[in-house]
């Protein structure tokens, strides 16, 4: 499969198949094993391997971001699109190089502090604090 190179498809269904004989008839193992092999079969049958290993490399990859609407130089820029009505309830922007996060309040659209993986790697969060 595409982007998944030590994935063969026919050896894991014949992995499924048996797995499967390794429990018994009626079992939730056997029956969700079996539904297992039988979406595998489908992807296979139906050409979507590659559809399924481009969501697979997402599905397992362990890099983690988050996508930041807007970026504002101060406070006041940000506070000003806040006031402007655009912004939606748990947009990340990030606000004189931090991260924060648009959260609804009763009545009013506010920040909350929501470093980015990004700021979590610097001494600010590494580094401990007593």
């Amino acid at each position: 499969m595409a982007h998944t190179p030590d994935f063969d498809l026919g050896e894991m269904i014949g992995v499924l198949k048996s797995v499967i004989e390794q429990y018994a008839e009626g079992t939730k193992e056997r029956d969700a094993t079996k539904l297992a092999q039988a979406a595998l079969l489908y992807m296979r049958d139906n050409k979507k391997e590659d559809d399924f290993a481009r969501y697979y490399k997402k599905f397992t990859d362990t890099s983690f971001t988050i996508e930041v609407s807007h970026e504002f130089a101060t406070r006041e820029e940000a506070d000003k699109w806040l006031a402007s009505g655009k912004a939606q309830h748990a947009e990340h922007v990030k606000i004189a190089g931090k991260g924060f996060l648009v959260v609804q309040l009763p009545g009013r659209m506010t920040f909350i502090d929501r470093p980015l993986p990004e700021e979590l790697k610097t001494e600010e969060w590494t580094s401990d604090s007593e």
